[in-house]
C-alpha cells in the first residue's frame, strides 16, 4: 500500500491552497445547473479524473451532444411543472431512469424490473410533475449496483410555487429562507467495477463484493472539490463544492445520497438546522413552518435520501472582538432592527457587519505566541482577526484572498478523506466565512 509522506502531504496542501486563492471569487452562491421543462439526455461511456491522477471509465448523461457528465445535469425546476426526460442510449447495455419522490410514466422501450429501459441505440421517454418542492435524486433503474456506481446519478431541485430568486426559501415559508445554497451529492465508487467494465470482463463483477475505493462531492475528489465549476482539465466533472458565506448569513444545504453507503457529512464551525428529508418539511402541520427542525452537527447521508439544512455562522460571544477593533478605531456599532426578520429592536447583532455587540472592543483574551513559535497553514492570513492580515516569514500563507477563517467540511469516516487511499482526498472541501464586504457571486 502507499502511504503518503509529509512531501506528498505538503504538496497537497499547496494545491489546495493555490486552488482556494484563484477560487476566492469564483465560487457559485447558489446550485449550477440546468433549467426547463424538457431535457433531452444521452447515456454514453467517458472517464473522469480521480483527484490523485487517476482516470476512471464511467457511463454518464449528457445534454445536446455535450460528452457524459459524472454526476449527471442538476435539473432546477419549479413546483407544478410537468417535467420530460428523453433518453438515447449509446451505452451497450440497457439502461433506464427512475426519479424516487416522483411518480413518473415512461413510454417506449422494453418493460424492466423498476420502469421501462433503453436496449442499446433505443430510446425512452419519462414524465412526472414536480408537485413538492425540494431536494431529489434521479439515478439509473437498470442494474442500479452497477450503473450508479458507474456514473449514472444525478440531482433535481424543485423551486417552490412563487420563488423569488431575491428573497430565496426552499419551501416556501419564511422558516426556510436561505442567502446561499449548495449541492452535497455525494457517491462512492470500487473502482475495480469500473476497469473491469472498460476492459470487457463485467461477467466477473461479483456485486456482492462492494469495497469503496474513491468517494465524490457532486462528482469530484478532494481537492478537486475546490476548483471553480466547468474548469477545462475537468470536462465530464463540471461541478464543485464550496460554500462560502458572510457571518449572519444563511446557507442551504442540500444533501444527496446517491452511494452504495451511508457517509456522515460534517459541517465544522456550527450546528446546522435540519429542516426537510426526502423533499418533505420537518413541519408539524401547513403554516406552521420548520418547526420539528433538529439542529445537529453531522448528517448521515444514507443512500437514496436526501436531505436540507440550514447553517449560519455569527462568531457569537466569543469573548472577543472578531474584528480586532479598539477604543481607538472609534467604531460605532447599531442594532436598531432584527437582521433576521426586519423587525424593530434589537438582536444583538450589529445592523450592517452582523458584528456581536456584546463582544465589540474585547481584546483578545489569551497573549498570542510570537511568530518565531508558530507554524503556519497555506490558509493562514497572519491574523486572528476575520478580515485582518499580518506579516508571515517567506513562503508561508498567501492563500487566505480576504482574511477569511475556513472550516473544513468533510466525512467522519475517515477512510472517505482519501482518493484511492492517497490522503488527502475524498469528500472533503471548506466553509469560508468571509469578511463582510467581500462579494460572494
Amino acid at each position: 500500500m502507499h502511504r503518503p509522506t509529509s512531501k506528498n502531504w505538503s504538496r497537497l496542501l499547496l494545491v489546495a491552497g493555490l486552488l482556494l486563492l484563484w477560487v476566492a471569487g469564483t465560487a457559485q452562491a447558489k446550485v449550477t445547473g440546468i433549467s426547463g421543462t424538457f431535457f433531452d439526455f444521452t447515456a454514453k461511456t467517458d472517464h473522469i479524473s480521480t483527484g490523485e491522477g487517476n482516470s476512471l471509465l464511467i457511463y454518464g448523461y449528457s445534454i445536446a451532444g455535450s460528452r457524459a457528465q459524472y454526476p449527471g445535469p442538476t435539473l432546477i425546476v419549479n413546483q407544478g411543472d410537468t417535467i420530460t426526460i428523453r433518453l438515447t442510449n449509446n451505452l451497450p447495455v440497457s439502461t433506464s431512469i427512475i426519479f424516487p419522490g416522483h411518480k413518473a410514466v415512461a413510454s417506449g422501450g422494453t418493460a424492466g424490473i423498476l420502469t421501462q429501459e433503453a436496449a442499446p441505440g433505443g430510446v425512452v421517454t419519462y414524465s412526472f410533475v414536480a408537485d413538492q418542492p425540494g431536494t431529489y435524486l434521479y439515478q439509473s433503474g437498470t442494474n442500479p449496483a452497477l450503473q450508479m456506481n458507474m456514473g449514472l446519478v444525478g440531482a433535481i431541485i424543485v423551486r417552490p410555487t412563487g420563488f423569488d430568486p431575491a428573497a430565496p426559501t426552499a419551501y416556501g415559508d419564511a422558516s426556510t429562507a436561505y442567502d446561499y445554497e449548495v449541492l452535497f451529492l455525494q457517491t462512492d465508487m470500487d473502482s475495480t467495477y469500473n476497469e473491469l467494465v472498460e476492459f470487457g470482463r463485467s461477467a466477473e463483477i461479483n456485486l456482492n463484493d462492494f469495497h469503496a475505493t474513491y468517494w465524490f462531492l457532486n462528482g469530484r475528489n478532494g481537492p478537486d472539490t475546490l476548483l471553480p465549476d466547468n474548469v477545462s482539465w475537468l470536462p465530464t466533472q463540471p461541478y464543485n463544492c464550496l460554500p462560502r458565506i458572510h457571518p449572519g448569513d444563511k446557507i442551504l444545504i442540500r444533501w444527496v445520497g446517491a452511494s452504495r453507503d451511508a457517509h456522515p457529512l460534517h459541517t465544522h464551525g456550527n450546528n446546522f438546522r435540519l429542516i426537510a428529508r426526502d423533499g418533505r418539511l420537518l413541519s408539524s402541520g401547513p403554516g406552521n413552518g420548520a418547526d420539528l427542525a433538529v439542529s445537529d452537527y453531522t448528517q448521515t447521508v444514507n443512500p437514496g435520501e436526501t436531505y436540507e439544512g440550514i447553517f449560519t455562522w455569527t462568531g457569537a460571544a466569543m469573548d472577543w472582538d472578531m474584528y480586532g477593533h479598539t477604543a481607538a478605531d472609534n467604531i460605532t456599532l447599531t442594532d436598531l432592527v432584527n437582521n433576521e426578520t426586519g423587525a424593530a429592536g434589537p438582536d444583538g447583532f450589529d445592523d450592517n457587519t452582523y458584528e456581536y455587540v456584546a463582544d465589540h472592543e474585547k481584546p483578545m483574551p489569551v497573549t498570542l505566541p510570537g511568530i518565531q513559535e508558530l507554524t503556519f497553514s497555506p490558509f493562514y492570513s497572519g491574523s486572528p482577526y476575520l478580515g485582518g492580515g499580518a506579516f508571515l516569514p517567506p513562503g508561508e500563507g498567501g492563500f487566505n484572498q480576504h482574511g477569511g477563517y475556513y472550516y473544513m467540511w468533510h466525512s467522519h469516516n475517515e477512510k472517505e478523506l482519501t482518493n484511492n487511499n492517497i490522503f488527502p482526498g475524498g469528500m472533503l472541501t471548506f466553509l469560508i466565512v468571509e469578511p463582510p464586504g467581500v462579494a460572494i457571486q
